[in-house]
């Protein structure tokens, strides 16, 4: 019974040494895979592409050509917007855990912060001489007298309005007759004012150009002239005031980014503005363009974006219900930016936006 007993204990210690090998082998295939897979710096080469890639077109959007479909005004169009590629690619980066990919994605962080960082703190600092204002208040507005109400209430000692019709004309004079003594209309476009105004005349935008649009009289042209200059009398001496409504653009498959009218009517206007001697200017107007665009270079030289100067955030105005670019601009020289804010949405596709300046 004794020997018995020792030989099933025998054969029973032989079982895990005979185990050994195969665990062994087991712990091999794991070292070998652990070792063979990459490390956390060589994970995510597409990504970390994908952000070096996003902070180059950032930092050289004035570099992408506009003779193929204006690619290059249309990327500067929506320039802010392509931040948002930044935490998308920042959440593929750590979900595939590439030290490589977040390392990348600081060029893109890097870029769009010294072109848009500055403006997301509030740079407004209270006193201001004058309230400014300017506003697209669409053609087919469908209370045109609501909208006038809505902006006589905003305080504003200077009014622009682009877009006016014929029909909707006589409805604006009349809302804001007790709260402005002094206005201007001339086309499409009017300025109405608290102080008095003076020198008003229509601004040559090039509208009608070839030899149709020079054959064309000028009470005719004058029914859809886009610009007007006025003086305005303050107690600071003359401003000069500029209301511009710049051609539309378009985008489509066939033509990209159509700009050329607004692009003519940019060109146009800042040689209007650069003819003037007088060193306080300013500009209102829907301008159908961000400052950012390369289009507006002739005008930005000259003139200072309030938004960019004295707002808090992008202060973007179009599309009304949901708005996605600035291109209602209140540009300035020889004053000072005090602030800059959007009104709340009237009947029109655009929102209203409004400065404070001193001198």
């Amino acid at each position: 019974m004794t020997q018995v007993g020792t030989a099933e204990t025998g054969r029973g210690d032989t079982g895990p040494q005979d185990a050994r090998p195969g665990a062994l082998r087991s712990v091999v295939r794991r070292a070998i895979r652990a070792g063979s897979r990459p490390g956390p710096w060589k994970r995510g080469p597409v990504l970390a592409a994908l952000a070096v890639l996003l902070g180059l077109f950032m930092l050289l959007h004035a570099r992408i050509p506009n003779r193929i479909g204006n690619l290059g005004s249309l990327a500067e169009t929506f320039l802010p917007w392509f931040g948002l590629f930044i935490p998308v690619l920042l959440a593929a980066a750590l979900w595939r855990r590439s030290a490589s990919a977040t390392a990348a994605l600081l060029l893109p962080v890097v870029v769009w912060g010294s072109l848009f960082g500055g403006l997301l703190g509030d740079k407004s600092h209270p006193g201001r001489d004058l309230t400014l204002v300017s506003h697209n208040v669409d053609a087919d507005n469908p209370d045109p007298a609501r909208t006038a109400r809505d902006l006589a209430a905003s305080g504003a000692d200077l009014l622009a309005l682009e877009e006016i019709t014929a029909q909707a004309q006589p409805l604006y004079e009349k809302a804001l007759a007790k709260a402005y003594p002094y206005h201007t209309v001339l086309g499409t476009v009017g300025l109405w004012s608290r102080l008095p105004l003076s020198e008003t005349r229509p601004v040559d935008t090039r509208q009608d150009v070839g030899p149709l649009g020079d054959a064309k009289p000028a009470d005719e042209k004058m029914s859809y002239n886009r610009a007007l200059r006025t003086t305005v009398a303050t107690d600071h001496g003359p401003l000069i005031v500029f209301v511009a409504h710049l051609g539309s653009v378009r985008v489509s498959p066939a033509n990209g980014f159509w700009t050329e009218s607004r692009d003519r009517n940019a060109r146009a206007l800042a040689e209007a503005i650069a003819a003037e001697h007088d060193k306080r200017v300013v500009l209102l107007g829907d301008l159908n363009g961000t400052t950012d665009d390369r289009a507006f270079a002739g005008l930005t030289s000259q003139l200072r974006s309030v938004q960019e100067a004295a707002g808090d955030g992008f202060g973007f105005s179009w599309p009304a219900a949901f708005p996605i670019a600035r291109i209602d601009q209140i540009l300035v020289r020889g004053v000072e930016p005090d602030s800059s804010w959007v009104l709340p949405a009237t009947g029109s596709d655009h929102l209203p936006v409004a400065a404070g300046i001193s001198w």
